[in-house]
């Protein structure tokens, strides 16, 4: 299969990239980064798939400045939205799938239990809305399928630094200073190997083109994440809890974004679960030392950095 992947040097597309051109299949990979199509620029997005003619598209690029997008809602909107809607409008004329990668943040977070792809989407923030628009746009092509991603951790072999608040999270607990984390908001991060994978499933199989949760398996606390962390490196978890209420943002986040992957479970994909990618993730970025006891009463604890990995 000829695949395109937009935004082929960032976190996730690095990891999309990866993952296609090793896979037993060895896919043929056309990977564009932002130097070579300009996704904001809707003639040449035409160009670039009608000089590619794939059989695919994967769309890796976003603007995913949660805050700034508040001020600067017009360039959430052209890269989040009009550049998907490029996107399928080039995929839809060539007869070529296209997957974009959503976001949690198109929920309000007032519920409880985790998010199905049938709730209905009520972001608080310019970004949640410009990446709710870019969803419509997406599943408008005839093939178009929406991935919605959360919490992005990882790297691929040869993709970028890794970067957002697991990375931030794993530097402050190696360094021995006391990260601040969330003890109030719950979440399904999605590891980007695992995000990949799933991505190249889908493609692969006769899957219904639609809206997917693409995340790992089982919610958690961001406290109950960063005391995982801290076990798998062996160190003290020394954490600053914080609180939701507590943080002044510019953005307002959802507090319980939970997201549940049962659908594409039933589609044949099964996730892992956060706690096994972080075990991996934590294994290819350091030398873990011996496994420090679980957090209080025996459970384990954690929480990311107060930032966010969007895509």
């Amino acid at each position: 299969m000829r695949i395109v992947v937009v935004g082929a040097r960032g976190q996730l597309g690095a990891a999309v990239v990866h993952d296609l051109s090793t896979s037993p299949q060895r896919h043929d990979v056309v990977p564009l980064t932002r130097h070579e199509v300009d996704v904001t620029d809707d003639r040449a997005v035409a160009r670039a798939i009608e000089l590619a003619r794939p059989d695919a598209i994967v769309n890796c690029t976003a603007y995913n400045q949660v805050d700034a997008a508040e001020d600067h809602p017009v360039e959430a909107l052209t890269h989040n939205a009009f550049a998907v809607r490029a996107l399928a409008r080039a995929a839809e004329r060539g007869g070529a799938a296209l997957v974009h990668f959503g976001s949690d943040f198109v929920f309000d977070g007032m519920t409880t239990t985790p998010y199905t792809e049938d709730a209905r989407p009520n972001p608080l923030s310019a970004y949640g809305a410009s990446k709710m628009l870019g969803e419509w746009f997406a599943l408008d092509a005839p093939r178009g399928y929406v991935l919605r991603v959360e919490s992005l951790f990882g790297r691929a072999p040869d993709g970028p630094p890794p970067k957002g608040s697991v990375a931030g999270l794993v530097k402050g607990l190696l360094a021995g200073s006391s990260p601040p984390v969330f003890v109030d908001r719950t979440v399904t991060p999605t590891y980007v190997i695992d995000g990949a994978r799933a991505t190249r499933l889908l493609l692969e199989s006769s899957a219904v083109p639609g809206l997917y949760h693409c995340v790992n398996s089982n919610a958690c606390t961001w406290q109950e994440f960063g005391y995982e962390a801290a076990r798998l490196l062996g160190v003290e978890a020394k954490l600053t809890p914080v609180k939701v209420a507590d943080v002044t943002l510019r953005a307002r986040r959802p507090q319980f974004c939970a997201l549940s992957n049962d659908k594409l479970r039933r589609a044949g994909i099964e996730m892992p679960t956060w706690q096994d990618a972080l075990a991996r993730y934590v294994r290819s970025v350091v030398v873990p030392r011996p496994p420090a006891p679980s957090g209080p009463s025996g459970a384990t604890r954690g929480s990311p950095n107060v930032g966010d990995s969007r895509a």
